[in-house]
């Protein structure tokens, strides 16, 4: 072959190596970008959910304020003493709510009840003073604007509720690992690579744990689940499960690893105690009860 050809050759190889490695970095640039959206868009969310809470406070505030200017203009004894009893509840809820996490969604559930179980109270409440002063209309117009504002604050805690149930299921969706670059090897026992099943003692399993900065970090389980080509799982004892989706599993084996919010490669090992089929395999990852990554493979 001419020096000619060799130069064609050299340089068809060297431009398709630059398109490659352009390729590579914007994916890698795109990868950037996506998870630098998810964070912003996870700030923002929050801020929204403490922007929320704050004016819930508010308006606690501005229910108690105006209880306390109905109840002075009662004069009914026994209906003031149980106002006055509401006021105090009233109080207490609103102190809780400061001290309870805009992300707390069970509580602020709760307290949405708590509020509209004195809203019902003190409806009655006003009906009663109501009727026994028909000739106030005064009295009777602001009573109809307390049962307004209960009315405005129990929708309000209703809209709040939803968007900390939508932020929780976009913050726990965020929060989720992902496993990558699944690779499968046999191996026997001394550690040389097979590509036959019936000369294979350890199947190998490495990945990469994906990078999260939203996600827990510390000590984490990773499990691993093989599924053969009848669509049965392998696994060594029946007590070997984990929970997943409100059930428990079987896994094929298992690793504890130090998880610090960075990509972390690791390697699992399943070791063959049984005769394995032919045939198309699939591996399933899982970390924190969730399925972070799924490969086929074949064994021949």
């Amino acid at each position: 072959m001419n020096s000619k050809k060799w130069v064609i050759i050299v340089s068809v190889v060297v431009v398709l190596l630059m398109v490659v490695v352009g390729y590579l970095i914007f994916q890698l640039q795109k990868a950037k970008n996506e998870n630098l959206e998810i964070v912003e868009q996870y700030s923002y969310e929050a801020e929204q959910m403490e922007q929320n809470k704050t004016q819930l406070e508010q308006d606690y505030v501005v229910l108690s304020n105006d209880l306390e200017g109905f109840r002075l203009q009662v004069n009914n004894d026994s209906i003031l003493k149980k106002l006055s009893d509401e006021q105090k509840r009233v109080q207490l809820l609103l102190e809780e709510l400061r001290t309870t996490k805009a992300t707390n969604t069970k509580r602020i559930n709760e307290l949405k009840n708590e509020l509209a179980s004195v809203r019902k109270v003190l409806t009655y409440y006003i009906s009663q003073v109501d009727s026994l002063n028909k000739e106030n209309t005064v009295l009777r117009t602001e009573n109809v604007e307390v049962t307004r504002k209960y009315q405005e604050a129990s929708e309000r805690v209703d809209t709040l509720s939803q968007r900390n149930e939508r932020l929780r299921e976009k913050v726990t969706r965020a929060a989720q690992l992902e496993t990558r670059n699944i690779v499968v090897e046999l191996q026997s026992r001394t550690g040389k690579k097979t590509t036959k099943v019936n000369r294979a003692d350890i199947i190998k399993f490495s990945f990469v744990v994906s990078k999260n900065i939203t996600a827990s970090v510390g000590d984490k389980i990773v499990y691993i689940r093989i599924v053969n080509p009848n669509g049965e799982v392998l696994f060594t004892r029946s007590s070997d499960s984990f929970p997943y989706e409100n059930r428990n599993i079987v896994y094929s084996a298992k690793k504890h690893f130090e998880y610090t919010g960075q990509e972390t490669p690791q390697t699992v090992y399943w070791t063959i105690n049984e005769t394995l089929l032919k045939g198309s395999y699939r591996v399933d990852i899982f970390i924190d009860s969730h399925l972070t990554g799924t490969k086929e493979f074949e064994l021949e």
